[in-house]
């Protein structure tokens, strides 16, 4: 009889795991295309922690519809259930699972963030003492380091403006290269804006009064969308932009017709929606600022 009861949760537990597994894989399709190699380390933790979700779900919501369905008291049965002291071996057994699953959860979760060394408001200089694992760059690391692309990036109520050094123009979209370490410096003059391109899975949090460098390495070409994930005030759903993500040569097109252009203000999405609010005064009901001055920009969309 244990025999057969052993073999049958065996049964079980790799029937779940099978279902775990796979919907772990199906998780890939819920989120934007990979677009850089931080996205993809990001997606293998997700995938993980579906699988993981997904077991202890099924596990414990079958336990109890099994419980419900073939253990329940009959109708009219108001007596006590048996006395059962307990099962120190099934208690120690349900308490070491679960902790050694959160630590190593943890400690693949740490893995994954030096991976992506993506750097942020600190610069972490001491990790490189620790470090065993290698980055996620697209090209070996010393070539990646070498021909990274240096940005500038102010993100203002309500746009963003992107200053490329080594050209000396100004952008209200952000260009970068495919395969190439991005490595930019983040300010804002006004409030917290969020740096977030979700299908890059990268987020900064930008500090006011603050330079602060970050990384990361695109590796698919095509168009995405850049986001302020933190709530900076009245319009700042209206602070979107393009991110191109194209081959050098086409990077190093733009950046030379970019140059031919004369500066000229941007256009602002804010800035219409605020002059449209001017212009209806008697019926906004909040209260806002005015958005900051128009960008001049070698180029706008």
């Amino acid at each position: 009889m244990k025999l057969k009861t052993s073999a049958t949760l065996i049964s079980i537990a790799l029937a779940l795991g099978t279902i775990s597994i796979w919907v772990g894989q199906l998780s890939y399709s819920w989120l934007p295309p990979q677009a850089s190699a931080e996205s993809q380390l990001v997606d293998n933790l997700f995938s993980v922690l579906v699988s993981l979700g997904t077991f202890i779900f099924l596990g414990v919501t079958g336990t109890v519809i099994y419980s419900a369905l073939f253990h329940r008291a009959g109708r009219y049965d108001l007596s006590d259930g048996p006395p059962i002291e307990g099962n120190v071996t099934l208690e120690v057994i349900w308490t070491t699972i679960p902790f050694l699953l959160v630590l190593w959860i943890a400690v693949y979760s740490y893995q994954t963030y030096i991976k992506m060394s993506i750097r942020g408001p600190m610069e972490m200089a001491h990790m490189h003492k620790l470090e065993v694992i290698a980055p996620a760059y697209a090209e070996p690391i010393d070539e990646a380091t070498e021909s990274m692309t240096n940005i500038e990036v102010e993100a203002i109520q309500w746009a963003w403006i992107f200053h490329y050094p080594e050209k000396n123009i100004t952008s209200t979209e952000l260009h970068l290269p495919v395969d190439r370490r991005a490595h930019l410096i983040l300010h804002s003059p006004d409030v917290i804006h969020g740096f977030y391109i979700p299908a890059f899975r990268v987020k900064q949090d930008i500090i006011p009064q603050q330079n602060i460098d970050f990384e990361f390495t695109p590796i698919r070409t095509g168009k995405y969308r850049l986001r302020d994930s933190q709530y900076s005030g009245t319009y700042f759903a209206a602070m979107q932009t393009d991110v191109v993500v194209e081959s050098m040569a086409d990077y190093e097109n733009w950046l030379f017709k970019a140059t031919q252009k004369i500066p000229s203000p941007a256009p602002n999405q804010a800035a219409i929606e605020y002059a449209e609010r001017e212009q209806e005064s008697a019926k906004a009901g909040w209260a806002t600022i005015v958005p900051a001055a128009a960008p001049i920009v070698n180029y706008h969309p």
